[in-house]
């Protein structure tokens, strides 16, 4: 088949992309800047940007499939800014599909779509979405996947997947940012107890979005549906994170801060932040306080039931493929990327 992948030069979009190249599908990405690793690929690269409807459009033509992975994430910045790209964005995607007939729509959405703020237990697909939300990235991802799914019928069938914590080898994001906060000295563990929490490899997730396009099609039992992408294995967060840190040579955490400090201490930062329009992220903000300190596990059950989803690589297994990543570059380089 001939994919689009929005945002195919990122994280999880180039474990995607790689995937439908190994397969010997035809692949395009969609994205603001180009990428050498694509272009080793022999990917087509098409530069633009989510927030332009005719940009969007070209890219999409003369696709079976889009993976719409691109986003604006993050947990701090201006409502338009998040509007824009994953709401307004989205809706740019679904109109690009059916303006150039293509039948399958798979959306990378998150789990944060559904978060409340407090422990999600095993939680599945018919979990709400919250009355309030404590971040605009949760917001707009909600928005933008319930217009996916409501787009979902005869002429095009959509699907919303959502991976939790993706990490791995490449991981630009999550693990940098840890062992930044730890070599700093700045990194302290939420809460008295340490939660079970999901987290999903990223290849795994690849599989995942590959195999729901795959079933993918008007009226299918995957059709106009949500579904959880994790490794199976929660574990407690603080344990995860010490395993992370341990991969790239570090200590675990000593030292910690009750939840509720953390949230008031998330409240202040914020109010000052909004006070001076700072838009560098602030140090800690009620969503992340929450997020930390709480559980939030899921149940694989539909995603297995649905699209033979099957997280194949452990996360021991995975910790592995990271600690080989971390020690075959610098350490500055791991620790600021």
């Amino acid at each position: 088949m001939r994919a689009l992948v929005t945002g195919g030069g990122g994280f999880l979009g180039g474990a995607i992309v790689r995937l439908l190249c190994d397969r010997g599908d035809s692949v395009r990405s969609f994205s603001r800047q180009s990428y050498p690793s694509l272009e080793s690929l022999g990917v087509e690269q098409v530069r633009g940007d989510l927030v332009d409807p005719t940009a969007v459009r070209a890219a999409a033509a003369g696709c079976d499939v889009v993976f719409h992975v691109a986003a604006r994430a993050g947990i701090w910045g201006p409502w338009a800014e998040y509007h824009r790209a994953n709401v307004a964005g989205t809706d740019h995607v679904i109109s690009a599909c059916r303006a150039n007939g293509i039948r399958r729509l798979v959306f990378t959405s998150s789990p944060s779509v559904i978060f409340d703020g407090v422990d999600q237990n095993g939680a599945n697909e018919s979990e709400p979405y919250p009355g309030r939300f404590l971040a605009h990235y949760p917001h707009t991802k909600a928005l933008a996947e319930q217009a996916v799914l409501a787009a979902n019928g005869p002429e095009l069938a959509t699907v919303a997947l959502r991976p939790h914590l993706i990490w791995g080898p490449g991981d630009p994001h999550l693990i940098p940012r840890l062992i930044g906060q730890a070599r700093a000295g700045r990194l302290k563990r939420i809460g008295r107890e340490s939660k079970l929490v999901d987290t999903v490899y990223v290849d795994n997730a690849a599989v995942g979005h590959v195999h729901a396009a795959d079933r993918l099609a008007p009226g299918a039992p995957v059709a106009g549906k949500a579904y959880f992408l994790s490794q199976g294995e929660p574990e407690p967060l603080w344990d995860f994170v010490d395993r992370l840190l341990a991969a790239a040579g570090l200590p675990p955490i000593t030292r910690s801060v009750s939840a509720r400090v953390a949230y008031a201490t998330g409240a202040a930062w914020e109010g000052l932040y909004r006070l001076f329009r700072l838009r560098r992220e602030p140090p800690m903000t009620r969503f992340v306080a929450r997020q930390l300190s709480t559980a939030h596990w899921f149940d694989l059950t539909a995603a297995r039931r649905d699209f033979g989803y099957v997280p194949a690589v452990s996360t021991d297994e995975g910790l592995k493929r990271v600690a080989h990543w971390l020690q075959g570059q610098p350490p500055r380089e791991a620790a600021t990327r």
